[in-house]
């Protein structure tokens, strides 16, 4: 087993690898720029007309490495419900850098298909294929507890929760992809611990897959990954927790995307009843640039922070 996991990994990462070089010329010539919202910091608009869309560039590689290592009924749920999300992402990338409409989907009809998506995901492997329960895992009690009816809304906070959180959190070359790949390590790792050795291959795959991603994406970034990669990256974490049984282990594990979203909620309540602000920009990654952080300091701080709460959180669900 551990030779497969090595092995669909390097595969995933020389596709990945060779996928930028290909996929990136291509948005060029078909001018598929980012626009840079005015709202952001004033220094990022010197990355406007960096391509979006570059998700596909280890979204392939996830996808072509399931299908010969992994393909189970359970990993290919897993990766179907992250597709599903990443077509949620692409039609609103396409709706920004074709239509040239800086602001895609609309909030109401983004939410509504992760609605859609989630519920279909939730009904199929809850009740179709018995892959998931209403049990669920307490961290650090070590223990399981039924939630019953409460479960399908938990699940759905879960669901669309994570998957924006990470969409939040994608707002600095390298930051989204570097933190996922932190948490798939985790979750291949906590798979692993449960035997269930085939969610322990496509998490390997997709952290091989986003180190060959951030090649392409490391500051300064030559491509971004768009919605299409975000909600992929969304829906594949929350997915991984759910089929794992596991969501609230999302908390402590993917708790640089909490705080990313907790900061942005923050500024918005504050604002509207106070007419202040607590950070000087939210997402809180845009706080730390403009108290004159590099995004280098600001990715490594993420990464070495999801580390530590990622061994927090195998600590929490496994006993060592």
């Amino acid at each position: 087993m551990t030779e497969e996991i090595l092995i669909s990994g390097a595969i995933a990462f020389v596709i990945a690898a060779i996928c930028g070089p290909i996929l990136i010329p291509v948005f060029r010539r078909l001018k598929f720029g980012q626009q840079i919202r005015e709202e952001g910091p004033s220094w990022h608009q010197k990355k406007s007309g960096t391509p979006p869309m570059g998700g596909f560039i280890f979204m392939i590689p996830i996808l072509i490495c399931t299908l010969l290592f992994a393909r189970t009924t359970l990993t290919v749920s897993l990766v179907l419900f992250a597709l599903s999300f990443g077509i949620v992402g692409f039609v609103d990338d396409y709706i920004k850098v074709v239509k040239k409409r800086n602001l895609g989907l609309s909030a109401k009809h983004k939410f509504l298909l992760q609605l859609l998506f989630s519920v279909v995901f939730i009904c199929v492997s809850l009740y179709a294929f018995e892959l998931i329960d209403t049990k669920i895992f307490i961290p650090f009690a070590k223990t399981e507890v039924d939630a019953g009816y409460i479960y399908i809304p938990l699940a759905l906070f879960v669901l669309l929760g994570t998957t924006n959180s990470v969409n939040l959190t994608d707002g600095l070359d390298g930051l989204a992809a570097s933190v996922t790949f932190v948490v798939c390590i985790f979750f291949g790792c906590l798979s692993y611990s449960m035997k269930l050795y085939d969610v322990t291959v496509v998490n390997a795959i997709s952290a091989a897959s986003l180190l060959g991603f951030l090649l392409f994406n490391h500051y300064p970034a030559k491509v971004f990954m768009g919605d299409t990669g975000s909600l992929f990256l969304g829906g594949l974490v929350c997915s991984n927790a759910l089929l794992l049984k596991n969501p609230l282990i999302l908390i402590v594990a993917g708790g640089v995307y909490v705080v990313e979203t907790l900061s942005v909620i923050l500024q918005v309540a504050y604002f509207k009843k106070t007419g202040k602000r607590i950070f000087k920009m939210s997402p809180i990654h845009h706080h730390f640039e403009m108290c004159g952080w590099s995004e280098w300091r600001i990715v490594i701080t993420a990464i070495v922070a999801t580390v530590l709460l990622s061994l927090a959180a195998y600590y929490a669900c496994v006993a060592l």
